[in-house]
């Protein structure tokens, strides 16, 4: 449907609303490269693509040759440059709640089992990082560490995790009801302080990791036995049971209303 007319073109509501997408999705990866060196390669290759339509509009074949090869030489530059804020962007765009609403992960009887374990874990103050990952995976993550591919159980967290096994220090990465590896290196977060807290080395990578990929991550401190909860770059601490299971439940996309049937039972 035609809305108006500019000289010799035909503005129709698709182009507005073309125009609007563009727009949203050059804002975001604005936001996210904001106080990079990326941003002022990003701002270099928009003017790239201007000056690229207006040599188009007024028909400079030389310039507009010109312009084509060296955008697409900064394009293939920009990706291979800048891979951590690209991954950055396309996991806010996975943690977008119109993402999520079609997501929806097997894991109500994990969670039931996480806490479980969680709780005993905390009650001896033995440390514990676990890593509940959503719609992808990370791979690189896991091949860090010892494949493992077992059922989620309490028990099983729990051995893992004992002082005195050999796959205690590190992370636990869980995909819906499977141990996927254990003993598994995580990135560390440039964050050293929490509400004034100095941040331990779990804490750190607990935060590093949610802030590169879209998971959520369990940490029990081994000093204090503090049950906290990191996603999104952002920690939670000093989590009860019933707050533990009700924050996955939220985080993990799963209706806050269920009653574990099987938590504690064991």
């Amino acid at each position: 449907m035609e809305l108006f007319r500019i000289g010799f073109l035909t503005i129709t509501i698709i182009d507005v609303v073309d125009v609007l997408l563009v727009a949203i999705l050059i804002y975001r990866l604005y936001v996210v490269m904001q106080g990079t060196i990326a941003v002022q390669i990003f701002i270099g290759l928009i003017v790239l693509v201007a000056l690229s339509f207006v040599a188009q509009l007024f028909n400079l074949r030389a310039m507009t040759w010109l312009l084509s090869t060296v955008r697409d030489i900064w394009v293939i530059a920009f990706v291979v440059l800048f891979q951590p804020e690209l991954r950055r962007f396309l996991t806010i765009v996975g943690r977008s709640p119109l993402v999520r609403m079609f997501v929806r992960l097997d894991v109500t009887e994990t969670i039931d089992d996480i806490v479980a374990a969680v709780v005993e874990l905390s009650r001896k103050k033995i440390g514990a990082l676990i890593v509940i990952t959503r719609a992808t995976g990370i791979r690189m993550v896991i091949e860090t560490g010892i494949p493992l591919q077992a059922k989620v159980s309490k028990q099983l967290l729990i051995s893992i995790f004992n002082p005195k096994s050999p796959l205690h220090d590190g992370a636990v990465i869980i995909k819906d009801r499977i141990v996927e590896a254990a003993h598994c290196t995580l990135p560390l977060s440039t964050k050293t302080q929490h509400d004034g807290m100095v941040l331990g080395m779990r804490h750190l990578a607990a935060i590093g990791v949610t802030e590169q990929a879209d998971v959520t991550v369990v940490v029990v401190s081994e000093e204090t036995g503090t049950i906290s909860i990191a996603d999104n770059g952002i920690l939670v601490r000093g989590l009860t049971q019933e707050s533990l299971g009700q924050k996955l439940r939220s985080l993990l996309n799963v209706d806050v209303d269920t009653t574990p049937s099987t938590l504690f039972s064991q």
